[in-house]
Protein backbone atom coordinates (compact mmCIF):
# COMPACT_ATOMS: atom_id res chain seq x y z
CA UNK A 1 0.00 0.00 0.00
CA UNK A 2 2.84 2.37 0.83
CA UNK A 3 4.44 1.76 -2.55
CA UNK A 4 1.09 2.32 -4.29
CA UNK A 5 0.69 5.73 -2.66
CA UNK A 6 4.28 6.64 -3.66
CA UNK A 7 3.64 5.63 -7.26
CA UNK A 8 0.46 7.68 -7.38
CA UNK A 9 2.29 10.66 -5.89
CA UNK A 10 5.11 10.47 -8.41
CA UNK A 11 2.68 10.08 -11.29
CA UNK A 12 0.75 13.12 -10.11
CA UNK A 13 3.91 15.16 -9.80
CA UNK A 14 5.10 14.23 -13.26
CA UNK A 15 1.75 15.18 -14.76
CA UNK A 16 1.72 18.47 -12.87
CA UNK A 17 -1.51 17.63 -11.08
CA UNK A 18 -2.30 20.18 -8.41
CA UNK A 19 -5.81 19.32 -7.25
CA UNK A 20 -7.04 16.42 -5.15
CA UNK A 21 -10.20 14.54 -5.89
CA UNK A 22 -12.67 14.03 -3.03
CA UNK A 23 -11.62 10.40 -2.84
CA UNK A 24 -7.89 11.20 -2.43
CA UNK A 25 -6.77 11.11 1.22
CA UNK A 26 -5.20 14.35 2.38
CA UNK A 27 -1.52 14.42 3.32
CA UNK A 28 -0.95 13.41 6.89
CA UNK A 29 1.65 16.09 7.61
CA UNK A 30 4.23 15.89 10.37
CA UNK A 31 3.01 14.95 13.82
CA UNK A 32 5.54 15.56 16.57
CA UNK A 33 5.69 14.19 20.08
CA UNK A 34 8.03 16.00 22.43
CA UNK A 35 10.32 13.65 24.33
CA UNK A 36 12.64 15.73 26.50
CA UNK A 37 12.06 19.48 26.61
CA UNK A 38 14.19 21.66 28.88
CA UNK A 39 13.15 24.96 30.50
CA UNK A 40 13.48 28.08 28.37
CA UNK A 41 12.36 31.67 28.64
CA UNK A 42 9.80 33.33 26.37
CA UNK A 43 10.27 33.57 22.61
CA UNK A 44 11.63 36.96 21.50
CA UNK A 45 11.64 38.81 18.18
CA UNK A 46 14.88 40.05 16.64
CA UNK A 47 12.73 41.69 13.96
CA UNK A 48 14.73 43.65 11.34
CA UNK A 49 18.18 42.98 12.78
CA UNK A 50 20.88 40.41 12.16
CA UNK A 51 21.24 39.73 15.88
CA UNK A 52 20.16 36.08 16.05
CA UNK A 53 23.58 35.21 17.53
CA UNK A 54 22.80 37.39 20.55
CA UNK A 55 19.15 36.40 20.99
CA UNK A 56 19.92 32.68 20.80
CA UNK A 57 22.94 32.79 23.10
CA UNK A 58 21.30 35.00 25.73
CA UNK A 59 18.32 32.63 25.60
CA UNK A 60 20.79 29.82 26.25
CA UNK A 61 22.28 31.77 29.20
CA UNK A 62 18.77 32.41 30.56
CA UNK A 63 18.12 28.66 30.46
CA UNK A 64 21.44 28.09 32.18
CA UNK A 65 20.35 30.43 34.97
CA UNK A 66 17.10 28.48 35.34
CA UNK A 67 18.97 25.17 35.37
CA UNK A 68 21.23 26.50 38.14
CA UNK A 69 18.22 27.41 40.27
CA UNK A 70 18.19 31.11 39.44
CA UNK A 71 15.21 33.29 38.51
CA UNK A 72 13.60 33.61 35.11
CA UNK A 73 15.25 36.64 33.54
CA UNK A 74 14.94 38.64 30.34
CA UNK A 75 18.47 39.84 29.63
CA UNK A 76 19.20 42.76 27.32
CA UNK A 77 20.27 41.67 23.85
CA UNK A 78 20.97 45.24 22.79
CA UNK A 79 23.40 45.74 25.67
CA UNK A 80 25.59 43.05 24.16
CA UNK A 81 25.00 44.15 20.56
CA UNK A 82 25.89 47.78 21.30
CA UNK A 83 29.14 46.91 23.08
CA UNK A 84 30.21 44.33 20.51
CA UNK A 85 29.43 46.76 17.68
CA UNK A 86 31.88 49.23 19.22
CA UNK A 87 34.69 46.67 19.42
CA UNK A 88 33.98 45.40 15.95
CA UNK A 89 34.16 48.91 14.47
CA UNK A 90 37.43 49.63 16.30
CA UNK A 91 38.99 46.47 14.90
CA UNK A 92 37.64 47.30 11.44
CA UNK A 93 39.43 50.65 11.52
CA UNK A 94 42.63 49.11 12.89
CA UNK A 95 42.61 46.72 9.93
CA UNK A 96 42.00 49.55 7.43
CA UNK A 97 38.61 48.11 6.53
CA UNK A 98 39.78 44.54 5.95
CA UNK A 99 37.15 43.01 8.23
CA UNK A 100 33.47 42.24 7.99
CA UNK A 101 31.74 45.19 9.67
CA UNK A 102 28.14 44.11 10.05
CA UNK A 103 25.76 43.29 12.86
CA UNK A 104 26.25 39.52 12.59
CA UNK A 105 28.25 37.68 15.23
CA UNK A 106 28.94 34.39 16.98
CA UNK A 107 27.76 32.76 20.19
CA UNK A 108 31.11 33.42 21.86
CA UNK A 109 30.58 37.16 21.34
CA UNK A 110 27.91 36.99 24.04
CA UNK A 111 30.01 35.19 26.64
CA UNK A 112 32.88 37.56 25.89
CA UNK A 113 30.55 40.57 26.05
CA UNK A 114 29.29 39.55 29.48
CA UNK A 115 32.84 39.08 30.75
CA UNK A 116 33.99 42.43 29.36
CA UNK A 117 30.95 44.62 29.95
CA UNK A 118 28.67 42.79 32.36
CA UNK A 119 24.98 42.40 31.58
CA UNK A 120 21.72 44.15 32.44
CA UNK A 121 18.03 43.19 32.34
CA UNK A 122 15.99 44.06 29.26
CA UNK A 123 13.96 46.65 31.15
CA UNK A 124 17.13 48.52 32.08
CA UNK A 125 18.47 48.72 28.52
CA UNK A 126 15.97 47.92 25.75
CA UNK A 127 18.30 49.57 23.22
CA UNK A 128 15.49 51.00 21.06
CA UNK A 129 16.35 54.66 21.06
CA UNK A 130 15.22 55.38 17.50
CA UNK A 131 11.44 55.33 17.59
CA UNK A 132 10.47 51.71 16.93
CA UNK A 133 9.03 49.03 19.19
CA UNK A 134 11.31 46.31 17.81
CA UNK A 135 14.88 46.21 16.49
CA UNK A 136 15.33 47.78 13.05
CA UNK A 137 18.95 47.93 11.96
CA UNK A 138 18.73 49.07 8.34
CA UNK A 139 19.82 52.59 9.28
CA UNK A 140 22.12 51.66 12.17
CA UNK A 141 24.18 49.25 10.06
CA UNK A 142 24.55 51.74 7.23
CA UNK A 143 25.51 54.64 9.52
CA UNK A 144 28.17 52.72 11.48
CA UNK A 145 29.75 51.33 8.31
CA UNK A 146 29.76 54.75 6.64
CA UNK A 147 31.29 56.39 9.72
CA UNK A 148 34.07 53.82 10.03
CA UNK A 149 34.86 54.08 6.31
CA UNK A 150 34.99 57.86 6.57
CA UNK A 151 37.42 57.64 9.50
CA UNK A 152 39.70 55.33 7.49
CA UNK A 153 39.62 57.53 4.38
CA UNK A 154 40.36 60.66 6.37
CA UNK A 155 43.31 59.01 8.11
CA UNK A 156 44.74 57.83 4.81
CA UNK A 157 44.66 61.39 3.47
CA UNK A 158 46.16 62.87 6.61
CA UNK A 159 49.91 63.35 6.93
CA UNK A 160 51.37 60.26 8.54
CA UNK A 161 48.07 58.41 8.21
CA UNK A 162 47.12 59.11 11.81
CA UNK A 163 43.70 58.74 13.32
CA UNK A 164 42.23 61.63 15.24
CA UNK A 165 41.76 61.47 19.00
CA UNK A 166 38.01 62.04 18.57
CA UNK A 167 36.88 59.22 16.32
CA UNK A 168 36.14 56.64 19.02
CA UNK A 169 34.17 59.23 20.99
CA UNK A 170 32.25 59.90 17.78
CA UNK A 171 31.55 56.20 17.39
CA UNK A 172 30.26 56.00 20.95
CA UNK A 173 28.09 59.02 20.25
CA UNK A 174 26.47 57.24 17.30
CA UNK A 175 25.92 54.08 19.31
CA UNK A 176 24.47 56.01 22.24
CA UNK A 177 22.15 57.89 19.89
CA UNK A 178 20.67 54.68 18.50
CA UNK A 179 20.86 52.32 21.47
CA UNK A 180 20.76 54.79 24.33
CA UNK A 181 23.43 55.80 26.88
CA UNK A 182 24.75 52.94 28.97
CA UNK A 183 23.88 53.15 32.66
CA UNK A 184 26.79 52.94 35.07
CA UNK A 185 24.43 51.81 37.84
CA UNK A 186 20.79 50.73 37.93
CA UNK A 187 18.20 49.46 40.36
CA UNK A 188 16.58 46.09 39.75
CA UNK A 189 14.03 44.57 42.11
CA UNK A 190 15.00 46.99 44.85
CA UNK A 191 18.76 46.46 44.67
CA UNK A 192 21.40 48.64 43.06
CA UNK A 193 23.84 47.08 40.60
CA UNK A 194 26.49 47.91 38.08
CA UNK A 195 26.41 45.83 34.89
CA UNK A 196 29.43 43.93 36.23
CA UNK A 197 27.95 43.28 39.67
CA UNK A 198 24.67 42.13 38.13
CA UNK A 199 26.57 39.64 35.95
CA UNK A 200 28.47 38.46 39.03
CA UNK A 201 25.19 37.91 40.89
CA UNK A 202 24.00 35.35 38.35
CA UNK A 203 24.58 31.63 39.07
CA UNK A 204 26.56 31.12 35.86
CA UNK A 205 30.24 31.40 34.97
CA UNK A 206 31.18 32.40 31.41
CA UNK A 207 34.36 30.34 31.69
CA UNK A 208 32.18 27.22 31.80
CA UNK A 209 31.14 27.57 28.16
CA UNK A 210 33.05 26.09 25.25
CA UNK A 211 32.35 25.87 21.53
CA UNK A 212 32.64 22.89 19.20
CA UNK A 213 32.47 22.18 15.50
CA UNK A 214 33.39 19.32 13.16
CA UNK A 215 35.37 19.81 9.94
CA UNK A 216 38.30 18.03 8.34
CA UNK A 217 40.32 21.00 7.06
CA UNK A 218 41.81 21.30 10.55
CA UNK A 219 43.04 18.44 12.77
CA UNK A 220 40.57 16.96 15.20
CA UNK A 221 41.02 17.77 18.90
CA UNK A 222 42.65 21.13 18.12
CA UNK A 223 41.27 24.66 18.14
CA UNK A 224 40.91 26.90 15.12
CA UNK A 225 39.27 30.17 14.19
CA UNK A 226 36.13 29.37 12.24
CA UNK A 227 36.55 30.86 8.78
CA UNK A 228 33.25 32.69 8.47
CA UNK A 229 32.77 36.44 7.97
CA UNK A 230 30.91 36.93 11.25
CA UNK A 231 33.82 35.59 13.32
CA UNK A 232 35.22 39.11 13.50
CA UNK A 233 37.25 38.56 16.67
CA UNK A 234 38.82 35.31 15.38
CA UNK A 235 37.83 33.39 18.48
CA UNK A 236 38.54 29.67 18.35
CA UNK A 237 36.39 26.56 18.50
CA UNK A 238 37.28 22.96 19.31
CA UNK A 239 37.23 20.55 16.38
CA UNK A 240 35.88 17.04 16.97
CA UNK A 241 34.50 14.29 14.75
CA UNK A 242 30.92 14.39 13.50
CA UNK A 243 29.92 11.50 15.77
CA UNK A 244 31.45 13.29 18.76
CA UNK A 245 29.74 16.57 17.91
CA UNK A 246 26.39 14.79 17.82
CA UNK A 247 27.30 13.01 21.05
CA UNK A 248 27.96 16.38 22.69
CA UNK A 249 24.52 17.62 21.59
CA UNK A 250 22.73 14.50 22.75
CA UNK A 251 24.58 14.21 26.06
CA UNK A 252 23.97 17.88 26.85
CA UNK A 253 20.23 17.49 26.39
CA UNK A 254 20.16 14.23 28.35
CA UNK A 255 21.93 15.93 31.25
CA UNK A 256 19.55 18.88 31.27
CA UNK A 257 21.66 21.45 29.39
CA UNK A 258 20.37 23.36 26.37
CA UNK A 259 22.63 24.39 23.48
CA UNK A 260 23.41 27.64 21.64
CA UNK A 261 23.39 26.48 18.03
CA UNK A 262 24.87 28.13 14.93
CA UNK A 263 23.43 26.70 11.73
CA UNK A 264 22.40 27.27 8.12
CA UNK A 265 18.73 27.77 7.35
CA UNK A 266 19.15 28.91 3.73
CA UNK A 267 18.18 25.41 2.66
CA UNK A 268 15.30 24.00 0.61
CA UNK A 269 14.68 21.61 3.47
CA UNK A 270 13.97 24.46 5.90
CA UNK A 271 10.30 25.45 5.82
CA UNK A 272 9.21 28.65 7.53
CA UNK A 273 5.54 27.84 7.07
CA UNK A 274 5.72 24.23 8.27
CA UNK A 275 8.13 24.88 11.14
CA UNK A 276 10.39 21.98 10.20
CA UNK A 277 13.81 21.35 8.66
CA UNK A 278 14.79 18.14 6.89
CA UNK A 279 17.34 16.76 4.42
CA UNK A 280 15.14 14.59 2.21
CA UNK A 281 16.34 11.90 -0.16
CA UNK A 282 14.44 9.75 -2.63
CA UNK A 283 13.83 6.25 -1.33
CA UNK A 284 15.21 4.59 -4.46
CA UNK A 285 15.84 1.31 -2.67
CA UNK A 286 12.17 1.11 -1.79
CA UNK A 287 11.05 1.65 -5.38
CA UNK A 288 10.44 -1.26 -7.70
CA UNK A 289 9.56 -1.61 -11.35
CA UNK A 290 7.14 1.07 -12.48
CA UNK A 291 7.85 3.28 -9.46
CA UNK A 292 11.57 3.44 -10.18
CA UNK A 293 10.89 3.95 -13.87
CA UNK A 294 8.56 6.87 -13.22
CA UNK A 295 11.06 8.48 -10.83
CA UNK A 296 13.79 8.17 -13.45
CA UNK A 297 11.67 10.01 -16.00
CA UNK A 298 11.02 13.02 -13.75
CA UNK A 299 12.89 16.23 -14.45
CA UNK A 300 15.21 17.67 -11.81
CA UNK A 301 12.55 20.24 -10.96
CA UNK A 302 9.87 17.58 -10.59
CA UNK A 303 12.11 15.47 -8.37
CA UNK A 304 12.82 18.47 -6.18
CA UNK A 305 9.12 19.26 -5.94
CA UNK A 306 8.44 15.68 -4.89
CA UNK A 307 11.12 15.76 -2.20
CA UNK A 308 10.17 19.11 -0.67
CA UNK A 309 6.41 18.83 -0.30
CA UNK A 310 6.70 18.46 3.50
CA UNK A 311 3.51 16.42 3.38
CA UNK A 312 4.71 13.54 5.55
CA UNK A 313 7.92 12.05 6.95
CA UNK A 314 10.12 10.30 4.43
CA UNK A 315 13.64 9.07 3.91
CA UNK A 316 16.49 11.49 4.69
CA UNK A 317 20.10 11.58 3.59
CA UNK A 318 22.79 9.75 5.50
CA UNK A 319 25.18 12.48 6.67
CA UNK A 320 28.90 11.78 6.64
CA UNK A 321 31.95 13.75 7.64
CA UNK A 322 32.82 14.14 3.96
CA UNK A 323 29.37 15.48 3.09
CA UNK A 324 29.61 18.08 5.86
CA UNK A 325 32.99 19.21 4.59
CA UNK A 326 31.82 19.48 1.00
CA UNK A 327 28.93 21.66 2.05
CA UNK A 328 31.25 24.01 3.93
CA UNK A 329 33.92 24.11 1.22
CA UNK A 330 31.37 24.84 -1.53
CA UNK A 331 29.61 27.66 0.38
CA UNK A 332 26.52 25.47 0.58
CA UNK A 333 26.72 25.48 4.36
CA UNK A 334 27.04 28.98 5.75
CA UNK A 335 26.81 30.54 9.19
CA UNK A 336 23.56 32.41 8.75
CA UNK A 337 21.42 31.83 11.84
CA UNK A 338 21.70 31.23 15.56
CA UNK A 339 19.06 29.39 17.60
CA UNK A 340 18.73 27.45 20.86
CA UNK A 341 18.26 23.68 20.97
CA UNK A 342 15.95 23.01 23.91
CA UNK A 343 15.03 19.35 23.56
CA UNK A 344 14.15 16.30 21.51
CA UNK A 345 11.07 14.94 19.77
CA UNK A 346 9.94 12.21 17.39
CA UNK A 347 7.53 12.21 14.46
CA UNK A 348 4.77 9.67 13.84
CA UNK A 349 7.26 7.35 12.14
CA UNK A 350 9.64 7.41 15.09
CA UNK A 351 12.23 9.63 13.38
CA UNK A 352 14.25 11.76 15.79
CA UNK A 353 14.22 15.57 15.87
CA UNK A 354 15.58 18.42 17.93
CA UNK A 355 13.18 21.07 19.18
CA UNK A 356 14.64 24.51 18.62
CA UNK A 357 13.69 27.91 19.97
CA UNK A 358 13.93 30.68 17.39
CA UNK A 359 13.91 34.48 17.68
CA UNK A 360 11.36 35.31 15.00
CA UNK A 361 8.51 36.07 17.40
CA UNK A 362 5.71 33.69 18.41
CA UNK A 363 4.89 32.59 14.87
CA UNK A 364 4.43 29.43 12.83
CA UNK A 365 2.63 26.22 13.73
CA UNK A 366 4.71 25.72 16.88
CA UNK A 367 4.59 29.25 18.34
CA UNK A 368 8.15 30.27 17.61
CA UNK A 369 9.69 26.81 17.89
CA UNK A 370 10.96 24.61 15.05
CA UNK A 371 11.62 20.90 14.65
CA UNK A 372 14.95 20.05 13.01
CA UNK A 373 15.63 16.50 11.92
CA UNK A 374 18.72 14.76 13.20
CA UNK A 375 20.25 14.57 9.68
CA UNK A 376 19.71 18.32 9.24
CA UNK A 377 21.52 19.09 12.48
CA UNK A 378 24.36 16.70 11.61
CA UNK A 379 24.74 18.26 8.16
CA UNK A 380 24.20 21.96 8.78
CA UNK A 381 25.59 22.64 12.25
CA UNK A 382 28.34 25.23 12.19
CA UNK A 383 29.03 25.49 15.93
CA UNK A 384 27.54 24.49 19.26
CA UNK A 385 28.20 26.41 22.47
CA UNK A 386 27.67 24.19 25.52
CA UNK A 387 28.37 24.01 29.21
CA UNK A 388 31.60 22.07 29.65
CA UNK A 389 29.93 20.02 32.40
CA UNK A 390 27.62 18.58 29.75
CA UNK A 391 30.46 17.33 27.54
CA UNK A 392 31.38 13.63 27.82
CA UNK A 393 34.57 13.24 29.83
CA UNK A 394 36.31 11.20 27.16
CA UNK A 395 35.89 14.08 24.69
CA UNK A 396 37.19 16.60 27.23
CA UNK A 397 40.25 14.38 27.74
CA UNK A 398 40.89 14.28 24.01
CA UNK A 399 41.05 18.07 23.83
CA UNK A 400 43.13 18.34 26.99
CA UNK A 401 40.44 19.71 29.30
CA UNK A 402 39.16 18.33 32.59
Amino acid sequence: MKKLFLALFLLGTAAGAAAQSPETPEAEGYQFTDVNILPATSVKDQSRSGTCWCYSTLSFIESEILRAGGPELDLSEMWIVRNIYFEKAVKYVRLHGSLNLAVGGQAHDVTYGIQAYGIVPEEVYPGLNYGTDKPDFDEIDAVIKAYADAVIRAAEKRSGGKLTTAWQAGLNGILDAYFGPRPETFTYEGKEYTPQSFAASLPVDMDDYIEFTSFTHHPFYTQFSMEVPDNWNWDKVWNVTLDEMMQIIDTSLERGYTIAWGSDVSEKGFSRTKGIAIIPEADLEGMEGTEAEKWGKLTAREKEAALYTFDKPGKERTITQELRQQGYDNYETTDDHGMQIVGTAVDQKGNRYYKVKNSWDVTGPYDGYWYFSRPFVAYKTMTVLVNRNAVPKEILRKIGLK
